[in-house]
């Protein structure tokens, strides 16, 4: 099952990325890297309640924050997106990439806007994510997270690639300074 089918979604998802700066606030980090994956979640739980999902996609800061993006597939809110959140991931072997989860983003149709896309709720948290597969040859068999908030509500994640290829977007920055390191590098 091909989950990024239409460029709306592709398009919902890549401005749900985009950090936005307010006013008073310095700006966020910028992504350097998306990649979107093709497959299916079986298994999916929100604080409880199981969830399908509609699309499934990494990105990561310049300052090196990875997230795993999951839109629901919720009838009842197609703006439902959760975001698995951590920094210092890390590759122990060549075809597995961990990353040790400290907060969970939480958006709905229920929460706040800015530009007509909904803010996330920050749930710091605790978990994990692992990816099986090779970021740098661009294949994924699987990648499993779990977290659990301060509020003690679980997320759930089981993923599986349908065996597509990742499409990759870079984007090269001229911040000067280091880059991050990065899990395709």
């Amino acid at each position: 099952m091909r989950l990024l089918g239409s460029a709306c979604t592709i398009a919902i998802l890549a401005a749900s990325f985009v950090a936005r700066a307010e006013e008073s606030k310095p700006p966020e980090p910028v992504t350097i890297v998306l990649a979107v994956m093709s497959g299916k979640c079986t298994i999916l739980k929100v604080a409880g309640r199981d969830f399908g999902c509609r699309a499934m996609a990494f990105f990561q800061t310049e300052e090196g924050r990875a997230n795993f993006v999951i839109a629901l597939d919720d009838p009842a809110d197609n703006s439902h997106i959760i975001t698995f959140s951590g920094d210092n991931g890390r590759r122990p072997q060549d075809n597995l990439y961990e990353l040790p989860i400290d907060r969970m983003l939480l958006k709905s149709k229920d929460r706040p806007k800015v530009d007509g896309l909904p803010v996330a709720e920050i749930e710091l948290s605790a978990g994990m994510c692992k990816q099986v597969g090779n970021f740098a040859t661009r294949l994924v068999s699987s990648v499993s997270c779990s977290a659990t908030d301060k509020n003690g509500q679980k997320y759930d994640l089981q993923y599986e690639s349908d065996g597509s290829p990742m499409e990759v977007r870079r984007v090269r920055q001229t911040k000067t300074g280091r880059p991050a390191v990065s899990p395709f590098d």
